[in-house]
């Protein structure tokens, strides 16, 4: 699979119980969290997009928070290149689009907020696609880091540019991968 598989499901007034886990991780702290159904959230615990557990959440570290947590152990590792998890993220139609879009940028890719506009079929929404970008509940996983200015520098990050520039250098070709997991 060269994409993670993104589920529109949309789970307004959810009964199903969220669980979490606090992952360390080379780019800080992470809390991933998700019901049974979907990954729901990946939250940085630094810099402007942080974000805690909600309180109702449980701190339990079972299924797909448990294989989130092993497949982003690969990643750092450089032995996963493709994340293979059930996705539920929430937003509008067109945040979803371009999130869907995200998981098409194959691993150590780059494009532009211009060429991710042009792939969802709208070239003049750049600007909007940048906002949507910004706000992906489930970063690294769905690949936001990936998109970078038209100028080929690097722009806004939630984890902030730090963590940007740490998953790309991850991403850069650097021999070949001990294994694909």
């Amino acid at each position: 699979m060269n994409a993670a598989t993104v589920t529109a499901q949309q789970t307004k007034g959810q009964t199903t119980p969220m669980h979490y886990a606090r992952v360390n991780s080379p780019v800080g702290e992470l809390i991933v969290a998700a019901d049974n159904e979907a990954l729901r959230f990946v939250l940085f615990q630094t810099g402007k997009m942080a974000a805690p557990a909600e309180p109702e959440w449980e701190l339990a570290e079972r299924g797909i928070v448990k294989e989130t947590r092993r497949q982003l152990d690969a990643y750092f590792a450089r032995k996963l290149r493709d994340f293979d998890l059930p996705l539920g993220p929430q937003g509008t139609g067109f945040q979803e689009r371009v999130w869907h879009e995200l998981t098409n940028i194959g691993y150590g890719a780059t494009i532009s907020y211009g060429e991710l506009a042009r792939r969802i079929g709208n070239p003049a929404a750049s600007r909007a696609v940048g906002l949507a970008n910004g706000r992906n509940p489930i970063p690294i996983i769905i690949p936001c880091h990936r998109v970078i200015g038209s100028s080929g520098k690097l722009t806004g990050y939630g984890g902030g540019l730090p963590i940007k520039e740490h998953l790309l250098a991850l991403e850069a070709p650097q021999g070949t991968l001990a294994s694909e997991s």
